[in-house]
């Protein structure tokens, strides 16, 4: 019996050995690394010196551009997040409707999040913003002034959160899963009463959606403070006009591979895992006043 339950138990270790492996050497190891490395001044090249706090308190206290990068990542996020979840929920409605071609429609419609952070569609997002994009020809047929996206920050920054509100393809999946476990009978029942579909959409649909709604919001908002590519490639890497594209993941890619300050950026590494971790503890707690678990008889 001994030699029976240690084969069993080697089959088990066996299996779950290349994920431990895997999350030591690629999760856990890194990231103590970089939070040793958040207190030294590292250049990539040099042993590591310890500094003690000093990388936290130039981010804090001398550096603007750090200020600047969260104050453009915040407004992505403040502002893009509910836009594309809003936009999900409305394609998910839609194609939640019984139609002979609903297969084609949920493949077309998902497109956008298989391709959409690419370095191609970044490059064709910025070709369509330009001065003589295919945005633009679209104002100026409607007899509006061409916008320099480029040049201007809110201009640029609205055409980031476009480019994420078009990946909403797997927020939309996900909604539309929702949808489709919600009984029918609940609408039925409204129907009887009289609800409109503006009270079905409050006071059945929401709710039902809650936990869905619970769960995409903190995907895309961790999602969305580590988007990098389209910032990258929209300001070729420079986060300009005047640090309008300046996320906080491009400072950070900066601070690393541009001026080998490998420390500063370990220690926004580390700010931007707690400012996340922050974020997902205020939505959870808030969480106990709207969103819906049948299986707790409520709240």
């Amino acid at each position: 019996m001994k030699s029976l339950s240690l084969k069993n138990n080697l089959v088990g270790y066996t299996f779950i050995g290349p994920f431990v492996i895997g999350f030591l050497l690629f999760t856990l190891v890194p990231a103590v690394a970089s939070l040793y490395f958040s207190v030294t001044d590292y250049d990539l090249l040099s042993t590591p010196s310890f500094i003690g706090l000093e990388n936290y308190q130039t981010m804090f206290f001398d550096d603007s551009k750090f200020w600047a990068s969260l104050k453009v990542t915040f407004l992505y996020v403040f502002i893009g997040v509910p836009l594309r979840l809003a936009f999900a929920l409305f394609i998910a409605m839609i194609l939640n409707t019984a139609s002979k071609a609903i297969g084609l429609y949920r493949t077309v419609y998902y497109l956008p999040s298989i391709i959409g952070g690419s370095v191609a569609v970044s490059i064709m997002w910025r070709n369509l913003y330009g001065d003589e994009g295919v945005i633009n020809i679209f104002l100026n047929a409607l007899g509006l002034d061409s916008v320099r996206w480029f040049a201007e920050p809110a201009a640029a920054l609205w055409m980031l959160i476009t480019l994420s509100v078009w990946q909403f393809g797997s927020s939309m999946l996900i909604f539309l899963a929702g949808l489709k476990n919600i009984p029918p009978e609940l609408y039925e029942a409204s129907n009887v009463d009289g609800a409109g579909p503006v009270v079905r959409f409050f006071k059945i649909t929401l709710p039902m959606l809650s936990p869905i709604i619970l769960f995409n919001t903190i995907m895309q908002t961790i999602g969305a403070f580590m988007t990098f590519v389209p910032a990258y490639i929209i300001s070729k890497g420079e986060g300009g006009p005047l640090d309008g594209t300046l996320l906080y993941s491009l400072y950070l890619f900066r601070q690393a591979f541009v001026y080998f300050d490998m420390g500063f950026a370990s220690a926004m590494a580390w700010v931007m895992l707690i400012i996340i971790a922050i974020l997902t503890g205020i939505l959870f707690y808030t969480s106990k006043k709207w969103v819906h678990y049948e299986s707790k008889g409520g709240h």
